[in-house]
């Protein structure tokens, strides 16, 4: 005789699961591991975008301090011939080193330069690093 019940709602009832089945406390979980690795594969973005904008900053400056240098070298080779000749003479080695001249100034046989440099370090974010070389004779 047949009681009329199947056997699977006797199982679902008493809790447990047969073959190929969830529980009832699997559905509140479904897709949590997708969000947490979703998560921390935006952290990973996040903190490479970080360090990327800063390694471009750093190298933004290292470039400007380089041309300034080469600048006030160049320029100090060239004071005897003048003021404007050693700041043009400043100017050429600065924009080969891809800066832009900002100010020069001749004192003498010294040369004083500030050069920038600009960077775009994130998307739609663009600044200018900027440095400051002064060259002349050795003075004893």
């Amino acid at each position: 005789m047949s009681c009329g019940c199947r056997p699977e709602r006797a199982t679902r009832r008493a809790g447990v699961t047969g073959p190929g089945r969830k529980g009832r406390g699997d559905v509140a979980e479904r897709g949590g591991a997708t969000v947490l690795l979703l998560a921390v594969g935006l952290v990973f973005v996040l903190v490479g975008l970080f360090g990327a904008a800063i390694g471009a900053a750093r190298l933004a400056r290292h470039q400007a301090r380089v041309a300034a240098d080469f600048g006030a070298l160049a320029g100090a080779g060239a004071a005897r011939q003048g003021a404007g000749v050693a700041c043009a003479t400043a100017d050429g080695f600065v924009r080969a080193n891809a800066a832009r001249l900002v100010t020069c100034r001749a004192d003498g046989l010294d040369v004083v330069v500030t050069v920038e440099v600009a960077v775009t370090p994130l998307p739609g974010l663009r600044r200018h690093a900027t440095a400051t070389a002064r060259a002349g004779p050795v003075r004893g």
